[in-house]
């Protein structure tokens, strides 16, 4: 929480160690709309941060929620979307305690770039599941858990490239898609799609593709 509470005034810096972010927010925005529409949905992010991925789903025309246990994060996400002229309901709890106040309100759930950094991740899928209607969508990323993720997600991108700063992640947190998709299981949720989120090391460019050794995502459906 400190780390990311130090860095909360460089969320919108498109230049700062949250470029990353920026740079991929289209591709995972263009991939949740591919499996949920967003126009007029109740949408909710958890783990929301400065507000890069709430914003752009709010000017797709759904009504968003984000929550974050960042209350400095949130300043910021609350200070851009007005400047912005865009509309995000930003609250300060977790999504445990936003489970037990509204279950099955959210039409779109969405938990990207964050299960890697809770100490008890199968926790968060638990309250996702509860948080999502019959029938709605929940969409997770996180990072995978071997050698190769290792070498890329913390040697390569914190310590050779620094597109990120050192000690952003911990390996021991990273998550195995077979691991994600058993808690979703265990929550009463579907997967429905795996997808990669590949990196060209050479320009620092972001596709989506099969290969989910080390960034990737899930989306998943809770039965009707």
């Amino acid at each position: 929480m400190k780390k990311f509470a130090d860095a909360a005034h460089r969320w919108w810096d498109l230049d700062g160690e949250f470029k990353p972010l920026h740079d991929i927010n289209p591709i995972r925005l263009d991939w949740i709309a591919g499996h949920a529409s967003l126009r007029g949905a109740r949408v909710l992010d958890i783990g929301c941060g400065g507000g890069i991925l709430s914003e752009s789903m709010s000017a797709q025309g759904a009504e968003v929620t984000g929550i974050d246990l960042g209350d400095k994060a949130l300043k910021v996400a609350r200070l851009h979307a007005l400047e912005a002229g865009i509309k995000v309901d930003y609250r300060l709890v977790s999504a445990e305690q936003l489970a037990a106040e509204q279950p099955r309100s959210f039409d779109v759930v969405c938990c990207m770039e964050m299960l890697e950094h809770v100490p008890r991740p199968a926790s968060i899928v638990q309250a996702a599941a509860e948080l999502v209607r019959p029938g709605g969508y929940v969409f997770f990323s996180t990072i995978n858990r071997n050698a190769k993720a290792f070498a890329l997600a913390i040697l390569g991108a914190e310590y050779l490239l620094r597109m990120l700063p050192k000690g952003t992640h911990e390996y021991a947190k990273f998550i195995r898609p077979s691991e994600l998709a058993a808690w979703a299981r265990r929550a009463g949720l579907d997967p429905v799609e795996f997808k990669g989120l590949e990196v060209s090391l050479l320009d620092r460019s972001f596709r989506l593709g099969r290969d989910v050794d080390v960034n990737y995502f899930l989306a998943c459906r809770r039965p009707a």
